[in-house]
């Protein structure tokens, strides 16, 4: 027997039913650039076993003890300098994205953005997106580089979320696309645009990814690789004779042996050794952020001339450049395929 509206019971709930979601996800963000608020954001984000695989009863009393005691009020000083009228930059430029989406993709699809940590949980807005009527959602993670420590933990939490509910959606998630002719193609003309638009010819174009411990990549995490397979691809598709490109990694956090060469390290060495004019560039971050325009645009600067070095161009995330928004929109519909038409 097939119900209608006519013949369900007065008392049936309203459910709606139906639609394709679409749900972005970035990393997340304090709620503002104070020590409270940066504590909080940290607490959550270095208790996942994801991130730091020390066993917690280990991990947790240095965390509790000693870092979550010090690291606040540094790490809010830094986010003051890049924080917006908007907010966090990561959070505005990841809403501005899923907005963007939204026009492109059109009607026929719910296009909504989460955090891993902080505001706006994976939990909470998948949910949401159940509510509106979505029962088939695309999980979008915005890591072109797969990690445990990135897209594993969203697929990790979404997984969370569903296990608590009762009527689930169908879920299908973006695979990592570090290799995708379309991101390659994006990053390419938009790096491309940006050097162009430079008041000066730099020497050498740095391509720092955020960095992994090193054990990542001995226990199979393909992180490290799919960087560098990255940059290769980047430098041969930008095709920019005298123009020498260095891959580096970044924001190394205690005394664990991490992904190198090191992004610091890289920028001090080129400055004493002659190199006087650098552009760098962070193909593996979405959206810019704390680590890029603060770590990069701000240290990175001074780190370069504090060792002899003349000119510094931080280059932008491809954010929502026209060149990003239509490269997310080619990959989001290819995983759409059969759920939306075109």
């Amino acid at each position: 027997m097939t119900l209608t509206p006519q013949s369900l019971p007065q008392d049936h709930p309203s459910v709606r039913s139906g639609r394709v979601g679409v749900l972005v996800v970035n990393l997340g963000t304090p709620d503002a650039p104070e020590a409270g608020a940066v504590k909080r954001y940290l607490a959550e984000f270095l208790s996942d076993r994801r991130v730091v695989e020390i066993p917690p009863i280990a991990w947790q009393p240095i965390l509790r003890g000693i870092i979550l005691n010090t690291r606040p009020k540094k790490s809010a000083h830094a986010y003051a300098q890049v924080w917006t009228d908007e907010g966090s930059p990561l959070a505005v430029i990841t809403r501005q994205q899923a907005e963007a989406m939204q026009v492109q993709l059109g009607d026929g699809v719910l296009v909504d953005y989460a955090m891993r940590y902080g505001a706006r949980p994976i939990p909470e807005r998948l949910q949401a997106l159940l509510d509106a009527g979505c029962e088939r959602i695309l999980l979008a993670p915005l890591y072109p580089q797969y990690s445990g420590a990135t897209t594993a933990t969203v697929v990790d939490k979404a997984g969370e979320a569903l296990g608590k509910m009762r009527w689930q959606p169908s879920l299908r998630v973006l695979p990592p696309y570090h290799d995708d002719p379309a991101y390659i193609g994006a990053l390419a003309q938009d790096l491309t645009r940006q050097v162009d638009a430079l008041e000066f010819a730099p020497e050498l174009l740095l391509l720092s990814f955020h960095g992994m411990p090193q054990r990542t990549l001995e226990l199979g995490d393909p992180y490290h690789c799919h960087c560098r397979k990255t940059a290769r691809l980047l430098e041969t598709a930008m095709a920019r004779p005298g123009l020498r490109f260095r891959t580096t990694f970044q924001s190394r956090f205690g005394r664990a042996k991490w992904l190198e060469p090191a992004t610091d390290t890289v920028l001090a060495e080129e400055g004493a050794n002659g190199t006087r004019r650098i552009a760098i560039a962070a193909p593996g971050f979405s959206a810019d952020c704390l680590e890029t325009l603060e770590e990069l645009a701000i240290q990175g600067r001074e780190q370069f001339a504090a060792a002899g070095g003349e000119q510094f161009a931080a280059l932008s995330c491809l954010n929502t450049s026209p060149d990003g928004l239509d490269m997310l929109e080619t990959i989001l519909r290819r995983e759409l395929s059969g759920w939306i038409n075109g």
